[in-house]
């Protein structure tokens, strides 16, 4: 029984661009929780630092090559 190979859920760039946008979020978030300790602020901002994070890196980073493609 030959099992095919199922494609990615996420591409590498849609995976690149939501850790980076987690990754902006978090840092915004502790670093509001720091300056304030207020909870609520903070888990606000880092969703809102979310939010536009992944909106910037969905602009800046580049698209997928195509699959057999290695040109940078």
């Amino acid at each position: 029984m030959s099992r095919t190979p199922r494609p990615p859920l996420l591409s590498t760039r849609t995976a690149l661009v939501l850790l980076l946008g987690l990754a902006c979020g978090a840092v915004a978030g502790a670093l509001t929780y720091i300056a304030g300790n207020n909870v609520a602020a903070s888990v606000l901002a880092g969703l809102t630092a979310s939010g536009v994070a992944v909106a910037f890196f969905h602009a800046h980073v580049g698209d997928d090559l195509p699959e057999g493609r290695d040109d940078a």
